[in-house]
């Protein structure tokens, strides 16, 4: 059963919430102290902003193509939706449980939009940006920069991401997600690691990157770069999330890390192109971390890291939470120890992990899942795909049940479950293919 800390059932007193939050985040995007130095020193031409986040930097794209295809005719209008600020997770499903598609949301009026659900200052916000943004010219930033974008509905969304509250509803993708990423495990923690985290880390990531298990982190200093680089240098796959768009990498020193990561990973957002990382985001960001992952590892923390943003999200998502014990006289230390005491699993070998997990045969669990995906699972699932595969023609749902005799809605629900499997293709309205 996932562990809950029991911190996570106490609330603190709004000021005090305020205050540590405020801290949480100082701790995960501020500015490193030499960075606050030479801001001091060069005034606004720093770059640094109020928040004290340095701005991202342009990523340096790599040749290959992105593996999701850019080609569905809805695809540039929920590109166009997830621009809009002030449309999250909730206001875009209620667009699409109001209308049917993105399109037909986007093309809707004012009226139509406070018929589905959306306030007045949602509709106030979409109708304003509507006017500047292009869904086609979403779809051409993405080609250009050779950047995926996969949405909550398509067979290549995360399965463990789409099982938490509200998942995004699209996200963007640098190199590619594999059905080997069901396995993860996030490692996480401070951005100012002292050379004990750095070196359970290492150890740690490696060893889980050795038995198949993705390594998912945040792309951040201290503790995330180095579980990335742990589990690269162990040929095992990784996976950023980043507080920014697709296009840019956060923080810049860790550009060449991101191309690396590409290469044998993902480096993923669901920030669109162009989004500086903002102070907001990164809440956000931790929570599809967590959301991606069978479990969250913080090897150090301080009482105030933000890697216990990531943690609460965990607790809320049913995750596993797991933490390496530190010197109890270290301040560094005093986050992860808290969490053992309210509960975690402690972790003094990558062994703790996999037990609690049943993740000691995540290899020849790989091969079975593989396996199971390729084969019908019911009686429905195997007429409907012989059916698609007798055909040379696209089959509606109409015909399909005609044909079948099975129940409109049983086919509907089946060619739901096979297009999430990607063993069938929706390629126009309520018309299927075999993939």
């Amino acid at each position: 059963m996932p562990r809950r800390p029991r911190s996570q059932s106490s609330t603190p007193a709004p000021d005090d919430a305020d205050s540590l939050f405020a801290d949480l985040l100082d701790d995960e995007i501020g500015a490193s102290e030499d960075e606050a130095d030479e801001a001091n020193k060069a005034g606004d031409d720093s770059g640094i902003g109020k928040s004290g986040i340095p701005p991202a930097i342009a990523y340096q794209s790599a040749s290959a193509a992105p593996e999701t295809a850019l080609d569905d005719p809805d695809l540039p209008y929920w590109l166009a939706l997830n621009r809009v600020r002030g449309i999250g997770p909730a206001r875009f499903r209620l667009l699409l449980e109001g209308f049917g598609s993105a399109r037909g949301a986007w093309e809707a009026g004012s009226t139509d939009w406070q018929a589905a659900g959306l306030d007045s200052r949602s509709v106030a916000a979409l109708e304003q940006q509507r006017r500047r943004i292009e869904p086609e010219a979403e779809v051409a930033r993405l080609v250009r920069l050779n950047i995926g974008a996969v949405r909550v509905i398509d067979p290549a969304y995360p399965r463990l991401l789409q099982e938490i509250p509200l998942p995004p509803p699209v996200l963007y993708v640098r190199g590619t997600l594999a059905p080997a990423d069901e396995w993860a495990l996030a490692i996480v923690g401070t951005r100012r690691a002292s050379p004990y985290g750095k070196q359970m880390t290492e150890r740690l990531a490696g060893e889980l990157a050795r038995q198949a298990i993705t390594v998912v982190s945040g792309l951040a200093r201290g503790i995330d770069t180095v579980a990335h680089q742990a589990a690269l240098a162990a040929g095992g796959r990784t996976i950023a999330v980043l507080g920014c768009g697709p296009d840019l990498v956060y923080p810049p020193e860790n550009a060449k890390l991101a191309v690396r990561i590409v290469e044998q990973g993902a480096v993923i957002t669901e920030f669109p192109p162009g989004t500086q990382p903002e102070a907001g985001n990164f809440p956000a960001r931790n929570r599809l971390i967590s959301g991606l992952s069978l479990g969250v590892l913080v090897t150090e923390a301080p009482e105030t890291s933000g890697a216990l943003i990531t943690t609460r999200f965990a607790a809320e998502q049913g995750r596993d939470i797991f933490a390496v014990p530190g010197n109890v006289t270290s301040r560094g230390s005093v986050g992860a120890n808290r969490l053992i005491q309210d509960g975690a699993k402690m972790v003094l070998e990558v062994g703790d992990i996999l037990s609690e997990l049943n993740l000691h045969l995540a290899p020849q669990q790989m091969e079975l899942l593989e396996l199971r995906e390729a084969l019908p699972e019911n009686a429905s699932e195997a007429r409907l795909l012989a059916l698609l595969d007798a055909s040379d023609e696209p089959g509606h749902i109409d015909d399909l049940c005609r044909a079948s005799g099975l129940p409109v809605a049983e086919v509907s629900g089946t060619l739901v479950m096979l297009e999430l499997k990607g063993q069938v293709r929706l390629v126009g309205p309520m018309t299927y293919v075999k993939a």
